[in-house]
C-alpha cells in the first residue's frame, strides 16, 4: 500500500469519525435530557459499534469470526442509513434549538421537543425505507421494436438488476424474486448484473446458488456481470457457478434465440483494462443481422448514445439505485442520462432498474425494489409500408 493510499484511508476514517462523534453527541443530549443517564460510557461503546459495525463484518467474513459477519453488516448497514440522515436532519435540529434556547425556552423544548421530532422522522425513515428495501414490486414497461422475429410477435421479459446477494441479502428475499418471476411467467430472464455484493463465499456458504438455479424460462436465463462481481476478485468462478446451475453469463457475448432475436450481453465498464478490457457496441453488434431485434445487457446505463447509434433495438441496465436514499436520486440523475425508467432514444427503448436489492442500508427512500416485466411487440413496419 502506498504513502498516497495510507494518507487517505486516515482522511477518510477521520471525516467518518468526526460525523459520527457528531450524531452520538447529539444523541446523548437527548438521551440524558428524557432519561437522566449520567454515564456515557456505555452509550460511546454502542455508538463505536454501531459506526464500525459494517466495516467489521467485513473484515470479519476471511477471519475465523465470520459467525460475525451477518449481525455485524446487518447492523453497520442500518446505522449507514441513519448517518445520512442524521447529518441532513441534525444541523437543523441544532440550529432550531439554539434559536429556541436562545428566545428563551426551556431543556424540555429546545432539546427533548426538537430531539423528539426529528427521532420520530427518523423512525418513519427507517419504516418506510425498509418496506420500500424489503417489499418489492413488479414494474410494467410495453415497448414496440419495428423489426420481425422470425415467427415471433410479442416477446415477455422478466429483469432484475442490482440483486446484491450476500451478507445481508439471503435466500428470503431470493425467494421473493422467484416469485415475482413466476407471477410474470416470462418467456426469457434477464439479469443485467451486481448479481452479487461482492464477496462469492456468502452466495456459496447460504446455498444461494441452488435458490437463483431455480429461474427458468423457456427461452433461457442469461446474465451480465456488474461492478460489484469484480470487487470481489473472482468473476471466472462466478461465471462457473451460475453456468453450473442454467444461468449464462455473457462476457462481451452474444446469444441468438434461435432465428429471432439476439441478446448481447457486455462486461461492466468496472473491468477496465483487465484481461483486455471490454468490447465497444459497436464492435460487439457488428457482425450482428441488424434486420432482426437487438436486446443488449449493459449494467451502468454509461452508453446510451452508443447503443442507439449502432442499431441496438432495446438496453436494458441498472447500477444507479436510483439514488437508493433521496435526495441521492439527484445526483444520480445529473450523472446519467437516465438514472430510472424509460427512455426513446432514436431507435432505441433504453430502460434502467432502480434494482431488486439494495447496496449497504436494507432502506429505500425515493425508490423501490423492484422486477421489471417488459412486453415487447415486434411490428415489421417496412412490411407495412
Amino acid at each position: 500500500m502506498n504513502v498516497r493510499a495510507v494518507f487517505s484511508i486516515i482522511g477518510f476514517l477521520a471525516i467518518y469519525g468526526a460525523l459520527a462523534g457528531y450524531i452520538g453527541w447529539n444523541g446523548w443530549l437527548f438521551l440524558s435530557q428524557v432519561t437522566g443517564w449520567e454515564s456515557a460510557i456505555l452509550y460511546s461503546c454502542i455508538i463505536a459499534l454501531l459506526a464500525l459495525g459494517y466495516i467489521a463484518g467485513r473484515l470479519a467474513q476471511s477471519a475465523p469470526l465470520d459467525w460475525l459477519t451477518t449481525p455485524l453488516k446487518f447492523i453497520g448497514s442500518y446505522w449507514l442509513g441513519l448517518l445520512q440522515y442524521c447529518i441532513l436532519l441534525f444541523p437543523i435540529a441544532d440550529i432550531a434549538g439554539l434559536l429556541l434556547k436562545w428566545g428563551g425556552a426551556g431543556a424540555d423544548i429546545y432539546i427533548t421537543a426538537v430531539g423528539g421530532v426529528v427521532l420520530l422522522l427518523l423512525i418513519i425513515l427507517l419504516a418506510l425505507g425498509s418496506r420500500n428495501a424489503w417489499s418489492p414490486v413488479i414494474r410494467t414497461y410495453q415497448i414496440r421494436i419495428p423489426k420481425t422475429a422470425g415467427n415471433r410477435r410479442k416477446l415477455k421479459i422478466a429483469m432484475a438488476s442490482d440483486l446484491h446477494l450476500g451478507t445481508v441479502i439471503g435466500n428470503n428475499h431470493l425467494r421473493k424474486l422467484l416469485r415475482k418471476v413466476e407471477e410474470i411467467n416470462p418467456d426469457i430472464i434477464l439479469l443485467p448484473g451486481d448479481i452479487l455484493d461482492d464477496d462469492l463465499a456468502p452466495f456459496l456458504k447460504k446455498g444461494m446458488k441452488h435458490v437463483i438455479g431455480q429461474l427458468k424460462a423457456p427461452l433461457g436465463v442469461y446474465a451480465v456481470t456488474g461492478n460489484h462481481e469484480y470487487y470481489g476478485g473472482k468473476v471466472p468462478e462466478f461465471i462457473a457457478e451460475m453456468n453450473s446451475i442454467g444461468i449464462r453469463v455473457l462476457m462481451d457475448e452474444t446469444v441468438m434465440i434461435g432465428d429471432e432475436f439476439a441478446v448481447v450481453g457486455r462486461k461492466d465498464k468496472a473491468v477496465g483494462s483487465q484481461n483486455g478490457g471490454r468490447l465497444s457496441i459497436k464492435e460487439l453488434v457488428e457482425p450482428l443481422d441488424r434486420s432482426l431485434p437487438v436486446i443488449m445487457l449493459d449494467h451502468q446505463p454509461s452508453d446510451l448514445a452508443a447503443a442507439a447509434d449502432n442499431g441496438v433495438d432495446l438496453s436494458l441496465s441498472g447500477h444507479t439505485h436510483r439514488g437508493q436514499l433521496a435526495p441521492n436520486h439527484l445526483i444520480t440523475r445529473r450523472m446519467f442520462e437516465l438514472d430510472w425508467g424509460y427512455l426513446r432514444k432514436g431507435g432505441l427503448h433504453a430502460i434502467v432498474s432502480s434494482g431488486f436489492g439494495f447496496w449497504g442500508p436494507p432502506l429505500r427512500i425515493g425508490s423501490r425494489s423492484e422486477v421489471l416485466r417488459i412486453d415487447v411487440e415486434f411490428d415489421d413496419a417496412t412490411a407495412k409500408a
